[in-house]
């Protein structure tokens, strides 16, 4: 019985709210076949739109390149030795090569092309390898302006410019475009996923954010966070970032920005009153996911959350549409900061917004669209000048800033959720709040 119970259990844990979490060989099948379709389908246009028809991956074990990281086999969780991957592609025989300076395949779709016996030498392997199809441009990973495509490390970059033939250095160039399009790009088949992965996501917050969590008066902020951490280990998933959660009300003043990540009290005891926030995110089949939602904790005379609550959220409401309305291929994502603020503020709203790319990593590579502290925009190493890609996503991040007169104080009503751009335009990945979460539920013909 023992046994049985200890199965029935494995099977609901398995399950969030409908959707099935698979297990680690599902991932991994789910995983590979993904990269598959990414490797043969979508790396090939990207280095056609890059101009670039090699480009050379170069990592250490335990100091991977952000970029190889995200092409290694769903059994392979990290580099080993150095692992040096060559892609080479062939426009006129719309061909593709995939080969590894290693002495291993890698995985399924990246054969080896170093055998060791016959040449002891790694490096001059890669070379006769790259005179054998004389590309035109080689790309290698470094970048000033984003960091996922800054991954070659100095020594690998020395050792192999001094291998390299003189006639090919000219021919050395940033692979910088390639990689964040590689890292930015969602398939179809992703995208799928990636609803999936924000759905669970939102079934976690509402869970946390009720009265199943939640005894107002008892409960801390510390311990929703920790309960929220411990259910994603539970559902064998795991989170990027440790869950936050913060507290509004009448007594408290409002502070910087900074405080929803440093400087927060421990073990705030909730009370009916409050309006909570939360920051959280999983990662899971590789993609990430970050998001931010409002709960009201319902007094007891309350069946419902005050009016100026819920006019606030409809706000934050309005300040995403005109962000996303401003959301436009080919823009920076200073443009769209530039105007999204400009037209928020002209109807008497205090925006501020600080939207991320969001996939691969959960800080991910692509058009940064402001930051909390960067409202003019941001500056070169972030990417000023990097326009917005069709099939990418985003972190839709921002809050906007109203003044409560039943509190007699400032509130910002801060939210976040995962947003697709393409060439249909902008779309939630799974929808947004537009409702305060209550604590507790109120339930059908219950009276308070």
């Amino acid at each position: 019985m023992r046994i049985l119970a200890f199965l029935t259990f494995c099977f609901l844990l398995s399950y969030v709210q409908g959707q099935q979490i698979l297990t680690e060989r599902q991932r991994s099948e789910v995983i590979d076949e993904i990269l598959e379709e990414r490797f043969n389908s979508l790396l090939p246009r990207l280095m056609d739109e890059a101009g670039l028809d090699m480009w050379v991956l170069i990592s250490r074990e335990y100091n991977e390149d952000p970029v190889l990281r995200t092409m290694l086999p769903a059994t392979w969780l990290n580099a080993r030795r150095r692992t040096i991957l060559l892609f080479y592609r062939d426009t006129a025989r719309d061909t593709i090569e995939k080969l590894a300076v290693a002495r291993y395949d890698i995985g399924k779709q990246i054969r080896s092309a170093w055998d060791k016996e016959k040449e002891p030498d790694q490096w001059r392997r890669l070379v006769t390898l790259i005179e054998e199809r004389n590309p035109k441009a080689i790309g290698l990973n470094y970048s000033e302006d984003h960091n996922v495509a800054d991954g070659l490390v100095k020594t690998d970059y020395e050792e192999f410019m001094e291998y390299l033939p003189t006639r090919f250095r000219s021919r050395i160039v940033s692979a910088e475009q390639l990689a964040v399009r590689w890292i930015e790009t969602r398939t179809e088949r992703e995208m799928v996923l990636y609803n999936q992965l924000v759905d669970i996501t939102h079934d976690i917050i509402a869970e946390a954010f009720s009265e199943k969590v939640i005894t107002a008066g008892i409960t801390t902020t510390t311990e929703v966070e920790w309960w929220m951490r411990q259910k994603v280990t539970d559902l064998g998933l795991e989170t990027w970032f440790h869950p936050t959660v913060d507290v509004q009300r009448t007594s408290e003043e409002l502070v910087s920005h900074l405080y929803s990540f440093s400087g927060r009290p421990g073990d705030m005891v909730i009370r009916p009153g409050d309006l909570l926030h939360c920051d959280f995110g999983i990662t899971y089949l590789r993609l990430n996911t970050d998001c931010q939602e409002l709960a009201y904790v319902l007094k007891p005379s309350e069946s419902k959350a005050p009016d100026f609550l819920i006019n606030g959220l409809k706000d934050g409401n309005a300040v995403q549409d005109y962000l996303t309305k401003n959301m436009k291929a080919g823009r920076t994502g200073n443009e769209i900061l530039a105007s999204a603020l400009n037209e928020a503020r002209a109807v008497g709203l205090k925006p501020a917004i600080y939207t991320h790319p969001l996939g691969s990593y959960g800080h991910s590579a692509g058009t940064t669209i402001g930051m909390w502290d960067a409202q003019n925009g941001v500056m070169k190493d972030d990417g000023e000048n990097y326009p917005l890609n069709f099939n990418t996503v985003y972190a839709i991040e921002l809050n906007t800033t109203i003044y409560i007169p039943e509190w007699k104080r400032d509130i910002r009503i801060m939210l976040e959720e995962a947003g697709f751009f393409s060439e249909n335009g902008f779309r939630y990945v799974n929808g947004r709040q537009t409702e305060l979460l209550l604590i507790p539920r109120i339930k059908p013909n219950q009276q308070r």
